[in-house]
C-alpha cells in the first residue's frame, strides 16, 4: 500500500508546500490527494471533504491515517532529505510541541479565510 497525503489545493501557502515536497527524491512514490478536486479518491477513504480541509491527513503503508503534525512526521520519513527531521522530532519528543504550532497555524488559516472573505 502506497503512502497518501491529502491536502488543500485552494489554499496558496499548503499548495506551495506541497509542490516542495512533490520535487524531492521517492516523492513519486507517494499519492498527492488534492480535496478540493479529487472528491471520488475522498469518497474512496471515507473521508469528508470537510474533515479533509480541517487537517492535514497522511495515510501510512499499512492504512493508518496521521493527521496534523503527526501527518507531517510520517510524510517526512518518506522523503530521503526529510527523514532526519522526522527522526529528530521522535527521539526528541517534540510532537506536542509541532502539534501545538500546527493548530495555532490552522486558526490563523481559518480565520485569514474568513477576513478574506472565502470561507463558508
Amino acid at each position: 500500500m502506497r503512502v497518501v497525503v491529502l491536502y488543500d489545493g485552494q489554499c496558496p501557502l499548503c499548495s506551495r508546500e506541497i509542490r516542495h515536497y512533490q520535487r524531492r527524491k521517492e516523492a513519486d512514490k507517494i499519492d498527492w490527494v488534492d480535496v478540493t478536486r479529487e472528491l471520488d479518491q475522498l469518497a474512496a477513504f471515507g473521508i469528508s471533504q470537510t474533515t479533509a480541509l480541517a487537517r492535514f491527513h497522511v495515510r501510512d503503508q499499512l492504512g493508518n491515517w496521521q493527521t496534523g503534525a503527526a501527518g507531517f512526521v510520517l510524510l517526512w520519513s518518506q522523503l530521503p532529505a526529510y527523514r532526519w527531521l522526522a527522526g529528530i522530532v521522535r527521539t526528541l519528543h517534540l510532537l506536542p510541541a509541532l502539534e501545538w504550532g500546527y493548530v495555532r497555524f490552522l486558526r490563523w488559516r481559518n480565520r485569514k479565510s474568513c477576513d478574506e472573505k472565502t470561507c463558508g
